[in-house]
């Protein structure tokens, strides 16, 4: 477990990690009353009962959640910390080996990257757009590994893809069938793991032939992102369901009429050995999970992104409006 804080979300650590190796280190180096060796009460988010890591990817979203699950945990008693990295890749091994305690994960897509993981690159999908037996299909994959996947919310993230309105009315593009129809190469903005991510590069080559020649390594919905888009240096961004500023870089999403992404509802994964146990834990977690929109989770982005707000304030705000924290 790693050491933490033993304040509120005002002094709570952040970790923001490129590689493995510098992870590791960061989880390793620090000391720090774990769970187990503190159990005694207290739900004033002054750590009285362990410390906790929160981890996951780094764009804004994943940034959102963590800060949302930091938020009700640090309500709930425990101290907490968060580590973000730039792929699952990364922050995977370390949930399972307790270096992380939970992450806000995505169904569909956790479901898929253990089952690629296990059963090979070539193994049947699992994921489905149907979230109940997509996530069967996830407990089925992740008990094993120690992991304990909580219910799955109403709130979803999902890829989507986007260009420049002008490019789309000019070839007449609304779907994304549309621009595999259009045979033209495409360079794709998006995260350095699409070509490895079926509901990516994979994806869009697979099931809508669309001719991807380079992958412009800028991230998922950045503004670096959808900057190139708006400038040409790559025609298509990866983006998020939740994006609520597209318009403000002139970019509309292509319908994924032929529905490429699943169910990818958000889910509390943890550790089990470090956190499957805190009842107190899993029921911050559940009340979060049970509470929270697609909706409102797209207007929180809209904050951070747009209105250049810090994602802590924003997540903190949101709890108490929806009275998941105090004051």
């Amino acid at each position: 477990m790693t050491a933490t804080p033993t304040t509120g979300a005002a002094r709570r650590t952040r970790l923001t990690l490129a590689g493995l190796a510098a992870l590791t280190l960061a989880l390793t180096a620090c000391g720090g009353e774990s769970l187990e060796e503190n159990e005694s009460g207290g739900s004033d988010g002054s750590g009285d009962k362990g410390s906790v890591t929160v981890g996951g990817a780094s764009f804004t979203e994943a940034t959102l959640m963590a800060e949302l699950y930091a938020g009700v945990l640090e309500e709930a008693g425990y101290s907490v910390s968060i580590t973000n990295v730039d792929s699952r890749e990364l922050y995977e091994p370390e949930l399972e080996n307790g270096g992380i305690d939970v992450v806000p994960e995505y169904a569909a897509t956790l479901a898929e990257f253990l089952n690629t993981d296990v059963n090979g690159p070539d193994a049947e999908p699992v994921a489905s757009a149907d979230v109940e037996p997509t996530v069967a299909a996830l407990r089925e994959l992740a008990e094993p590994r120690g992991l304990t996947v909580l219910d799955a919310g109403d709130a979803a993230i999902q890829n989507a893809f986007a260009v420049t309105e002008e490019f789309a009315t000019e070839n007449d593009l609304s779907t994304l069938t549309d621009l595999g129809e259009l045979g033209e190469p495409i360079r794709l903005a998006a995260g350095e793991d699409c070509p490895q991510r079926p509901f990516c590069e994979p994806g869009l080559e697979n099931t809508y032939g669309i001719d991807i020649t380079e992958i412009v390594p800028l991230g998922v919905g950045t503004v670096q992102s959808k900057q190139a888009v708006e400038r040409g240096e790559a025609e298509l961004a990866l983006v998020s369901t939740t994006d609520a500023v597209l318009e403000d870089f002139g970019l509309v999403t292509l319908e994924d009429d032929q529905n490429l992404q699943q169910a990818d509802n958000l889910v509390p994964v943890l550790n089990t050995d470090s956190l499957g146990e805190e009842q107190d834990a899993i029921a911050a977690l559940k009340e979060l999970t049970a509470t929270l929109t697609t909706d409102e989770l797209r207007e929180m982005t809209r904050a951070v992104v747009s209105e250049r707000e810090k994602a802590e304030d924003v997540a903190h705000a949101y709890l108490v409006e929806r009275g998941l924290v105090s004051e």
